[in-house]
C-alpha cells in the first residue's frame, strides 16, 4: 500500500500518511486477533468445507487507499461463484428499491404535486420531463439518477440466496472478517479505516465528492460499521466514510475500536 496519497481540496492538496502509531497498532492488535481466534480458525474451515463445494477462503480484488489494489481475503460464506451470479440478482437491490418506492409514493412519477425538492425552493416543478411515459420534475429525475448511480455501485440484498447456512452464521457473527487481520499485517488494510471496495463498486465512486473516502486507509472497521442502524442510503454511507477521512486520528480510532469490540461481543448487527 502506498504509503502518501494526493487529493485535491480547492487550491490545497492533502496527504495521507500511516503514522508509526497507528501502524505499530496495527501490527500488535492484529497479531494478537489472529493468536486469540486460532483455535475458533480451524473449526471454521472444516464447517465450510463440510458444507459446500469451493475454497475455504474467499479472495477478491479491492480498492483501498489512492486507489491502490490488493487482494482482500475472508472466509467464504457464499457459494462457488457467486460473484458470476450477482448480476441475475441485480432487481433484488434492496437500495435501488427503497428508493423507488419512496419516490412513488412522493410523487407518482406523475407530476401530480411538488416534489420535495421544488417545495424546499418555494418554486413549482419545472421543467417537467416525459421520462417512459409520465411526468416527472427535472430536479427529482436528476436527484433519482443520481441514486440509481451510486445505488448500482453498492449492492445490499436481504434473505441473499447465494449465502451459505455456515456462511450465514459466520456474517451474524462477524467470524468471517477474521482473515482481514492476516491483510493488516501485509499492509494492505488498517484495522480502523474506510471499507476496502469491490473494483464493481470503487468505479463508481471517482468524483471530488465521492472519492475522498479514498484518502484514508482501507479497514477492518470504521465510522460506518459502527453506525450502520443510522445509514439509510448509499449517500449516508460515503459522507460517513469522507467523514473518517477528514476526521482520522489516533482518539477517533480508539472509540471506534472500543466499540466495534462491544458490538462484536454482544453479537448487534453490524455491517463488516
Amino acid at each position: 500500500m502506498k504509503k502518501k496519497v494526493k487529493g485535491k481540496e480547492g487550491e490545497k492538496y492533502l496527504d495521507y500518511r500511516i503514522g508509526l502509531g497507528k501502524r505499530a497498532f496495527d501490527i500488535i492488535f492484529s497479531f494478537l486477533a489472529l493468536v486469540f481466534f486460532s483455535p475458533l480458525l480451524i473449526l471454521i474451515a472444516i464447517a465450510i468445507k463440510l458444507e459446500s463445494k469451493g475454497p475455504i477462503i474467499y479472495s477478491q480484488r479491492r480498492v483501498g487507499t489512492g486507489y491502490d489494489i490488493f487482494t482482500f481475503y475472508k472466509f467464504r460464506t457464499m457459494v462457488n461463484d457467486a460473484d458470476k451470479k450477482l448480476s441475475k440478482l441485480s432487481g433484488l437491490n434492496e437500495y435501488l428499491k427503497e428508493e423507488r418506492k419512496e419516490h412513488q409514493i412522493e410523487n407518482g412519477y406523475k407530476g401530480e404535486k411538488e416534489c420535495s425538492d421544488c417545495k424546499r425552493l418555494g418554486k413549482p416543478c419545472s421543467p417537467i420531463l416525459f421520462i417512459d411515459g409520465v411526468e416527472i420534475c427535472e430536479n427529482q429525475y436528476l436527484r433519482l439518477r443520481k441514486l440509481e448511480l451510486l445505488q448500482s455501485a453498492f449492492f445490499k440484498m436481504k434473505d441473499d440466496p447465494r449465502i451459505t447456512t455456515v456462511g450465514r452464521m459466520l456474517r451474524q457473527l462477524h467470524f468471517d472478517e477474521i482473515p482481514q487481520f492476516y491483510n493488516v499485517l501485509r499492509g494492505d488494510m488498517s484495522v480502523v479505516g474506510n471499507r476496502p471496495l469491490p473494483l464493481y463498486e470503487a468505479e463508481h465512486l471517482t468524483t471530488d465528492e465521492w472519492s475522498y473516502r479514498f484518502m484514508a486507509p482501507a479497514g477492518i472497521t470504521g465510522l460506518w460499521q459502527i453506525r450502520s442502524t443510522e445509514v439509510h442510503n448509499p449517500e449516508e454511507r460515503i459522507a460517513l466514510d469522507n467523514q473518517y477521512a477528514m476526521i482520522a486520528k489516533p482518539w477517533t480510532d480508539f472509540k471506534i475500536v472500543v466499540k466495534t469490540i462491544i458490538t462484536f461481543f454482544s453479537f448487534k448487527k453490524a455491517s463488516f
